[in-house]
């Protein structure tokens, strides 16, 4: 699992021209973190109003709070300056409402080297913009190994050992019109407690390697509708060769559904085996299909289990 390395200087680029954004002083605080690599609770208090208890990643200084500094007394006043712009929870702060940045914050800002923003737009609406910035771009990701696809508009995941035929696979369900999100390198972010959206390295965007054909443009060779950038994932299909010690001690009516853990998000997993004769890509459709109906509370080995009982009991009359 990696977190992004994401600097004020890169918040700043990002967001200058959407929120105006004007850096006032602080500038040798450009590549300081807004969010360690060690913090212990990730993604928590990113964006905020002036907080001294519990600082902000970035402090935001609105209409009541530049009233709040104006009430206090002359060393109370510059107390406050001080804890805020030495605090070292804090990454950047912000004066908005179209406030003035009093020269006590310039000069606290290029003394303790910390950004200091100013922007025009009302405090809450600011950070809302922040914390939804923040929230995307600092989530926690992860790169996985195999090809992911949308299958009857899932997110399918199929994985397996390498050269067994996940490529071939893809291709397959390219041309029974299923859509390519990443071949090889698929990058996961977790975007909710319960959520994963799997999407495509840009290098690697549009294109699918197979043995024997080597690199194809997957856009140019079935249109724009074959391709799409990232995907909810539902879904992982892992592929498995067949051997026949193993194949008597599966779990035929698949009782138990088994999940994979992927940044801490259990996801559904289906193990398909590859062997002579079996079509693997009406497999997968099949695999995605019963997904739905899980989805929609349909358990076809219950209602089967159901019908079972029923006859029994009925025969015992």
């Amino acid at each position: 699992m990696t977190a992004p390395a994401l600097t004020t200087n890169d918040l700043f680029e990002a967001q200058a021209e959407a929120l105006k954004l004007k850096w006032v002083a602080g500038r040798a605080g450009k590549n300081r973190l807004l969010e360690p690599t060690t913090a212990k609770f990730p993604g928590m208090a990113l964006a905020g109003h002036l907080n001294f208890v519990h600082p902000n990643r970035i402090q935001v200084i609105g209409e009541s709070e530049v009233a709040y500094l104006a009430k206090l007394g002359k060393k109370e006043h510059a107390e406050a300056i001080h804890n805020l712009f030495t605090s070292k929870k804090t990454s950047a702060v912000i004066v908005a409402d179209k406030k003035k940045t009093v020269p006590d914050m310039v000069a606290a800002a290029d003394k303790h080297q910390l950004a200091l923003f100013s922007c025009p737009l009302p405090s809450p609406v600011l950070i809302d913009h922040l914390q939804y910035y923040l929230t995307r771009m600092l989530a926690p990701r992860i790169t996985v190994h195999g090809v992911y696809m949308e299958v009857l508009g899932m997110g399918v995941l199929i994985t397996g050992e390498s050269g067994i035929g996940k490529s071939e696979l893809a291709l397959e369900l390219l041309s029974r019109n299923h859509r390519l999100i990443a071949d090889d390198a698929v990058e996961f972010v977790r975007v909710g407690p319960d959520a994963l959206v799997g999407q495509c390295p840009t290098l690697l965007s549009d294109y699918l390697e197979v043995r024997g054909l080597g690199i194809l443009d997957v856009r140019l060779m079935f249109g724009e509708t074959a391709v799409r950038h990232r995907k909810k994932l539902h879904l992982i299909v892992r592929l498995e060769q067949i051997q026949p010690k193993k194949m008597s001690k599966i779990d035929r009516l698949q009782v138990h559904q088994k999940k994979r853990a992927i940044l801490d998000v259990s996801i559904p997993e289906v193990t398909l085996f590859v062997g002579p004769g079996r079509n693997l890509a009406v497999l997968v459709e099949a695999a995605t299909r019963s997904y739905i109906l899980r989805m929609w509370g349909i358990n076809p080995l219950e209602d089967f289990i159901k019908r079972q009982q029923a006859h029994i009991n009925n025969s015992g009359e």
